[in-house]
């Protein structure tokens, strides 16, 4: 099945009370779990490309060659999205876009808001004419992800929000409501209020960054209230890593990379599995 943009199955989900997981790509072990997971799930999936890790892989076009190649030689039958996460700038979405992403988010959070509507608004016009959907983001998502650092949480503005995406006509919103990138330090702390008037301002689905480590209660309100996308990479890696430590110290002369990322990318795919259970897309395909 070839690549989809995020929109008719961001909607679906929105309407059907369920959310895609975006599982982040690192390598091509990552990718083979991720849509491992997705066909044996019958689930629908995002897999999310930040600017760093696709640096690491070779660029944009070597992720898309590489993600069409496993479709094709997996026999992929679920709706796929590629999306580059966090885009920096109008030129990088761009960039993705002309490479074969089916979508961007253009993370303008930073700048001040008529210039996040401006930036935005020009990502969208390139995208939508080209059949690739956008997520754009308000406040400050905490922790750090690649090359995206934020100190401190600070939250989207509801008003902000529904303005944001009547001006712009993105597809989806990721506002700022207490999660971060990375490890949580104790409870997550998620602005359920907010979210719940943010969804009923905007009507658009909402993205939540930061999955790892929210409790399920946490994720199932979430959804209730409108998120449809949920964002997961950090703990993939931590499952990878963990795998790959317990192999090589059972095995301390083990060289062959296929014999330690192989196991790595057995424990991705329980992750991803898990996940895509919890945020209820199995089967909806």
């Amino acid at each position: 099945m070839p690549l989809v943009s995020m929109t008719d199955m961001l909607n679906k989900g929105k309407s059907e009370g369920y959310a895609v997981g975006q599982f982040n790509l690192n390598n091509l072990e990552f990718t083979q779990a991720i849509l491992q997971a997705a066909e044996e799930e019958k689930s629908p999936v995002i897999l999310g490309v930040s600017e760093g890790a696709a640096r690491y892989m070779g660029g944009f076009k070597t992720v898309v060659n590489m993600v069409e190649g496993l479709l094709e030689d997996y026999k992929i039958t679920v709706p796929v999205a590629i999306h580059l996460d966090h885009g920096s700038s109008l030129d990088k979405c761009k960039e993705a876009i002309d490479a074969g992403f089916t979508s961007v988010m253009i993370d303008a959070s930073h700048d001040p808001f008529e210039e996040n509507v401006a930036t935005t608004t020009k990502v969208v016009e390139y995208a939508h004419a080209r059949g690739v959907s956008v997520e754009a983001e308000l406040g400050t998502v905490g922790g750090q992800e690649d090359d995206v650092i934020a100190e401190g949480v600070i939250y989207a503005d509801a008003k902000e929000c529904e303005e944001l995406v009547k001006r712009t006509k993105i597809d989806c919103l990721a506002p700022a409501l207490g999660s971060v990138h990375g490890p949580y330090k104790g409870e997550p702390k998620l602005g359920f209020a907010e979210m719940e008037e943010i969804g009923h301002l905007t009507g658009v689905p909402l993205v939540l960054h930061g999955g790892t480590g929210i409790p399920t209660k946490d994720i199932q309100k979430a959804i209730s209230l409108g998120t449809a996308k949920i964002n997961v990479n950090t703990e993939n890696q931590i499952a990878s890593a963990k795998r790959v430590r317990e192999v090589l110290a059972a095995n301390p002369n083990m060289y062959d990379p296929r014999k330690y990322l192989g196991p790595a990318r057995d424990a991705i795919k329980e992750t991803v599995i898990n996940k895509m259970r919890e945020f209820g897309s199995s089967g909806k395909a």
